[in-house]
């Protein structure tokens, strides 16, 4: 690619002055349709000593989404079973039991709840988990949220503190997808007491959470 000495005003072509060492990177273009802007090409920033500031500031990111279960998650309303919606026989509730489908919660994660205001009997909740073990990756008794949290508290366990001793972290905030805050809790639980500092958000725009003195 031809550089030119000095730039041009008075044609198509458009260049930059070789000796300009802020534009070093990037190419020459030629405008072939004024009413289009020129395509600017940006090779080589690494070498050309344009250096990425968050790369190389030692903030190491987590991100909470990559501890979420993918596993479906489904609801048993023990409501549909109860006589009238208020009462649950003993009889009726054992049928359910066993004619129901449960191979339809095959890997996905439970939560089992009553949402009418009955009083349900504890062995009644139990049948309901004994169906499900084996089948289901994961079932409690709550609701959707209580579910997503205990989900979180499973896999935050598998993270090794010490890996993060004396390091700069940002828990990754504003995902695609709902992290509980009591996810948020347990990971600032786990890893203060390691960190050099724990900030929520982006690399490139944080709160400050905790900082060692």
């Amino acid at each position: 690619m031809n550089q030119h000495k000095k730039r041009i005003h008075h044609s198509k072509d458009v260049g930059f002055d070789s000796n300009d060492n802020s534009l070093r990177g990037f190419c020459i273009v030629k405008l072939t349709d004024k009413a289009k802007l020129p395509d600017i090409c940006i090779t080589n920033l690494m070498e050309e000593g344009i250096v990425n500031r968050v790369a190389n500031s030692g903030i190491v990111t987590l991100n909470l989404e990559h501890y979420l279960h993918p596993g479906k998650r489904v609801g048993i309303d023990v409501k549909d079973t109860l006589f009238m919606g208020l009462i649950l026989k003993e009889k009726d509730f054992r049928d359910w039991i066993k004619n129901h489908d449960w191979e339809q919660y095959r890997n996905t994660n439970v939560y089992i709840y009553c949402s009418a205001d009955a009083i349900v009997p504890s062995w009644a909740y139990m049948l309901t988990a004994g169906k499900l073990t084996g089948i289901a990756n994961f079932f409690l008794f709550g609701n959707a949220e209580a579910l997503d949290t205990a989900l979180f508290m499973q896999a935050l366990s598998t993270i090794n503190p010490a890996e993060y001793a004396d390091k700069r972290v940002v828990i990754k905030g504003c995902g695609d997808q709902y992290v509980t805050p009591a996810a948020y809790v347990e990971v600032t639980r786990l890893l203060q007491p390691y960190v050099k500092s724990l900030m929520f958000g982006e690399p490139c725009s944080t709160v400050p959470v905790f900082k060692k003195a």
